[in-house]
């Protein structure tokens, strides 16, 4: 359930700086200001072919999180090398350390 609030605040907050800014879901300038080009490189990159990619590097202890990102109808826009998660999550991370570290 966190997982998916996570990634849907993530999503939501991607969808209106690239509305305002005039870039579509593949990257591209579809806007018709100059000023949505002005100050544009504050949330991303330029890439090849006038394709635009967010500044932003994706991380989190559980996968499930960039795999919802990864497959949803922003995804296109990332790079894939921006997404960096755990393998297993974080659920009982405490517990983990409490039992398998030696006792000081």
């Amino acid at each position: 359930m966190a997982t998916m609030r996570k990634s849907e605040k993530f999503k939501g907050f991607w969808e209106v700086i690239s509305d305002e800014h005039g870039i579509d879901n593949g990257g591209s300038y579809k806007g018709d200001s100059d000023l949505q080009l002005e100050r544009i490189n504050v949330y991303f990159n330029e890439a090849h072919s006038q394709k635009y990619v967010p500044r932003a590097v994706l991380v989190d202890l559980e996968p499930g999180t960039m795999d919802s990102l990864r497959s949803s109808i922003i995804g296109p826009l990332f790079r894939p090398d921006s997404f960096i998660h755990g393998n297993s999550g974080a659920g009982n991370n405490w517990a983990k350390g409490h039992y398998t570290r030696e006792p000081s």
